[in-house]
């Protein structure tokens, strides 16, 4: 099973999108293709998400699918049977990682404590995603856990934003970093594609592992 650090394609960034209708899923979809990200979370809190999925993968096969907020086996086949390319998961728990390990994706579990991380160590993980980051001890948190977990890599979500990226990105302990913020509301609302293509190559740019 391929692991996070290889699958996430280009820019280790991975926007999130809350789409409203199947339409505007690929719309949007196709604003964070334009900007030269090549990978997309489709969250599963509307009921237009499992479509969505299908019809972003139709519409542009060069770009990496996966469905998040998944929580139980129902929700780990309904992302499968969709088409995702990879779940992620908001928390985590044994029996949750067991519907995951079942499924034929990768999968990245939600951690948002220390024994939230040594569970996903205990069943063979060394890759996880950190949710919500910002209210979650944010970056100083994750400089931490480098030396209680030195061989595990996080992608930190929730709270960040183009004012704070560089706090996370550039932690050796990251190996990518998630958010809606690339896919601002306002843009979606009033159907601004270009905005959404302007701020996800933004957040390229903004996107480092060097010191400021």
């Amino acid at each position: 099973m391929a692991d996070f650090k290889g699958l996430i394609r280009g820019t280790p960034l991975l926007p999130i999108l809350q789409p409203d209708t199947v339409e505007q899923a690929v719309n949007i979809a196709g604003a964070v293709y334009a900007s030269g990200l090549r990978s997309v979370e489709v969250v599963r809190r509307t009921s237009a998400a499992a479509a969505a999925v299908s019809a972003i993968r139709e519409t542009y096969p060069d770009l990496l699918v996966g469905m998040g907020t998944v929580l139980n086996a129902e929700h780990v086949r309904e992302a499968v049977d969709a088409g995702s390319q990879f779940i992620i998961t908001p928390t985590i728990s044994e029996k949750l990682l067991t519907a995951l390990s079942d499924s034929p994706v990768p999968y990245l579990p939600g951690t948002a404590s220390p024994s939230d991380i040594l569970l996903a160590v205990e069943a063979g993980l060394s890759e996880v995603k950190f949710f919500p980051a910002a209210v979650c001890g944010g970056a100083a948190m994750l400089n931490n856990y480098r030396a209680i977990f030195p061989e595990v890599s996080l992608c930190p979500t929730g709270g960040i934003s183009g004012d704070n990226l560089h706090e996370f990105s550039s932690l050796p302990n990251v190996f990518a970093v998630g958010g809606s913020w690339m896919i601002p509301k306002a843009c979606v609302a009033e159907s601004d594609w270009q905005g959404i293509t302007a701020a996800c190559s933004l957040a390229q740019q903004q996107y480092t592992k060097e010191p400021a």
